[in-house]
């Protein structure tokens, strides 16, 4: 059995992801828009999306359940897709150049 942390997609993200195209491959999911709600343990993401189908609380479209390992899996209208953090690129920190110093005499 492995352990599935559930990660739900808030209210104002989710609006717009019902309405957006589907579109194949592996989905990023921006961390904020996203709140850790929870875990459960199954034998895979297929047992866990049942389990939770039948939870006060099942996995709703946009939804995300990750793996131990990290790995995320995205509920969409045809199933669980892989995805990824979509991590914001460290700003580059431009270090102003030294000035020319004058050769020592």
């Amino acid at each position: 059995m492995a352990l599935f942390r559930i990660y739900r997609m808030k209210d104002s993200p989710r609006q717009q992801f019902r309405w957006a195209p589907h579109v194949s491959g592996c989905a990023s999911a921006k961390p904020r828009d996203y709140e850790q709600r929870g875990q459960v343990e199954a034998r895979n993401e297929y047992e866990a999306w049942g389990l939770l189908k039948e939870s006060r609380e099942p996995l709703a479209v946009g939804d995300l359940l990750e793996t131990e390992d990290g790995q995320l899996r995205l509920c969409k209208y045809v199933g669980l897709e892989p995805a990824q953090w979509a991590l914001p690129e460290p700003k580059a920190h431009n270090e102003p150049e030294p000035a020319n110093q004058a050769p020592v005499t």
